[in-house]
């Protein structure tokens, strides 16, 4: 079996959440058997935690993200496009970068979502691979 066949489940659930989140609302996560316990436990612990879907956001909303080692402000451009600031070397003026999601520390990545928890990761136009934050300890949104 390869491996979008394992993922095409977890992929369909999240896809399914970030197009209707009333439906998520309503919906408990049911663990997928194709996925081990620590990836189901992360996306549970992902919703419990909560975040924000960015491509949800009106344009122009802000974003405040405290990190384990920083303070980032983003404001939403659209298309998943950021202005984001906050670290002396990747971002010291604000930078419009495409936010990817978040992670959990690892290579799979929760789509157009930033969760406490987890580790932003955004594509930025002077570097080949993506930049990914430490932990995130909170999020506020400031419209």
């Amino acid at each position: 079996m390869e491996t979008w066949d394992l993922l095409r489940p977890v992929y369909a659930i999240m896809s399914v959440r970030m197009l209707d989140p009333e439906s998520a609302a309503n919906s408990m996560f049911q663990p997928n058997p194709h996925l081990s316990d620590a990836i189901n436990d992360n996306i549970v612990r992902s919703e419990v935690e909560g975040g924000v879907y960015v491509k949800d956001l009106p344009l122009e909303s802000k974003i405040e993200i405290e990190t384990q080692n920083r303070f980032y402000t983003l404001v939403n451009r659209g298309g998943g496009q950021f202005l984001i600031s906050g670290h002396p070397k990747f971002c010291p003026q604000p930078t419009l970068v495409t936010v990817a999601g978040c992670n959990w520390g690892g290579s799979m990545l929760k789509r157009a979502y930033v969760g406490r928890g987890m580790h932003l990761e955004f594509l930025h136009p002077s570097y080949e691979r993506p930049i990914v934050t430490s932990r995130i300890i909170e999020i506020r949104v400031v419209r």
